[in-house]
């Protein structure tokens, strides 16, 4: 795991409160070509009431069929589907009969109410249970909303919360256009994983693949990061839409879930520092993530201090911000503005919807006057390319707020800032080398791009271990 954080500002002022913000990149390690991956477990929770008719359920079976010839034997796969109550129809466990699991999936039948409760449940048991020290995937797949045994959105985060405590990742995937997004991305939230939207049939059985082959790929599991108070570090938050949480003593934990080969994914902090009285380099604070490797099970931690250089208050004036930052920070803002607008669309509000993803594109284009500096300003270059993508999906969704059906632009604005929140999936960079630092910007100065500090020849330390001493 490889951790590295670039800092809005490389100075702050001598004697003065300050607040600063901080991309952090996490990539996952990459998994060899000739290395055999280790068994992976995968409880399906599939709704089938009624309203799954209609070709709903067909095209979800005929996806798990795919999906179980994908799976090697070894490999943990378990069936729970839910209506008015659950029922186990593939108990969790190795594939060693694929013909009687896919007969046992071909004889599913839609019919009756929504009890997502119970079958969230009795699938987080038995995903529990075959998962044991190894952990589990839970997908969920409903075109519902919950309308039977526990409704309420705050007990089912919990459920889901308490699951991923225990090595279950949970991920959700919306069916059609009838089903509460807002409780399966709460859901989804609780347990770490990716709240999904298929319209279609078809669309659902790539998402169900494309879950698959994550979770085959998966290097790192139980992610966390947590961001320690101290001193010097009055309050921190995460900037976006990352759920996180603050432990007794004031620091920040963030469950990021699981990663796959290679995967890199990045939050931006946003830190109050308090005024610091004597010049020169101090820590803010340490960032430590801990994560398993799924193949050994063995728990690693890595560390990363965060320091910042205290000037006088002249000297400190003529810093200016990192664009690498502040854009990060316009592309979280615009996935705020996606979920707002989605709220907007579910109380029937087309033009404040509207009006607040038409605001985020415009943040993210930046003034359009000569001389400007915002992140896609008439003087700078063309906007990255991410930055691009979004301008555009923001335009899109516009447009689709304001003549295409609300329930449909309401589920793909939720699944769209769910998405960028949980599974950026962007590529590790070429690397800098420990301890260097990176030319950048138009005032030529030097960036400071903070990496994880790691022990034992470049490996994370096992927790529990004897450590060696850092060197200095």
């Amino acid at each position: 795991m490889h951790l590295s954080a670039l800092l809005e500002f490389d100075v702050l002022p001598l004697d003065t409160d300050d607040s600063v913000s901080v991309l952090l990149e996490i990539t996952a390690p990459e998994r060899e070509e000739d290395t055999e991956r280790p068994p992976a477990t995968l409880q399906i929770v599939l709704d089938r009431s009624g309203s799954m008719g209609g070709g709903r359920l067909e095209g979800a079976v005929r996806a798990l069929l795919a999906l179980v010839d994908r799976l090697a034997p070894s490999d943990g796969f378990g069936l729970v589907s839910f209506n008015d109550q659950a029922r186990v129809e593939v108990p969790c466990g190795p594939l060693t009969d694929k013909d009687q699991v896919r007969r046992l999936i071909s004889s599913l039948r839609a019919s009756g109410g929504t009890d997502l409760s119970s079958g969230l449940l009795r699938g987080v048991q038995e995903a529990r249970r075959a998962g044991a020290d190894r952990g589990a995937t839970l997908l969920l797949i409903s075109d519902g909303h919950a309308n039977q045994g526990i409704t309420d959105h705050g007990l089912l985060r919990q459920v889901a919360a308490d699951a991923y405590g225990h090595g279950v990742t949970t991920t959700t995937l919306g069916y059609g256009l009838g089903y509460d997004e807002e409780l399966l991305g709460v859901v989804a939230d609780g347990g770490a994983g990716s709240a999904l939207f298929a319209e279609d049939p078809d669309t659902a059985g790539g998402l169900i693949a494309q879950e698959a082959e994550y979770l085959l790929a998966k290097t790192a599991q139980a992610v966390s990061l947590r961001v320690s108070s101290g001193p010097l570090l009055r309050g921190v938050g995460v900037v976006g839409e990352m759920p996180f949480h603050r432990l007794t003593d004031g620091s920040v934990v963030v469950e990021l879930g699981d990663f796959h080969s290679g995967e890199n994914r990045r939050l931006l902090l946003r830190m109050e520092v308090p005024g610091v009285a004597s010049l020169g380099t101090v820590t803010v604070t340490t960032m430590e993530t801990t994560y398993v490797d799924p193949a050994t099970l063995t728990t690693y931690t890595v560390t990363l201090p965060v320091t910042v250089n205290v000037v006088p208050g002249d000297e400190a004036s003529e810093r200016a911000p990192r664009p690498e930052v502040r854009t990060e920070e316009a592309l979280q803002r615009a996935q705020t503005a996606k979920r707002e607008a989605s709220e907007a669309l579910r109380r029937g509000e087309r033009d404040a919807a509207v009006d607040r993803l038409e605001q985020a594109r415009r943040d993210l284009l930046g003034p359009q006057t000569p001389g400007a500096s915002g992140v896609g300003s008439a003087s700078s270059a063309p906007p990255p390319p991410e930055v691009a993508a979004q301008i555009a999906e923001l335009q899109r969704m516009a447009r689709m707020a304001r003549v295409d059906d609300a329930a449909r632009t309401s589920k793909t604005l939720y699944a769209s800032q769910a998405g960028y929140s949980r599974k950026g999936g962007r590529r590790q960079a070429p690397a800098t080398p420990p301890g260097e630092e990176v030319d950048r910007g138009p005032r030529g100065g030097r960036e400071r791009l903070i990496r994880g500090e790691q022990t034992d020849g470049g490996r994370p330390t096992p927790d529990g271990g004897n450590r060696p001493p850092r060197e200095t």
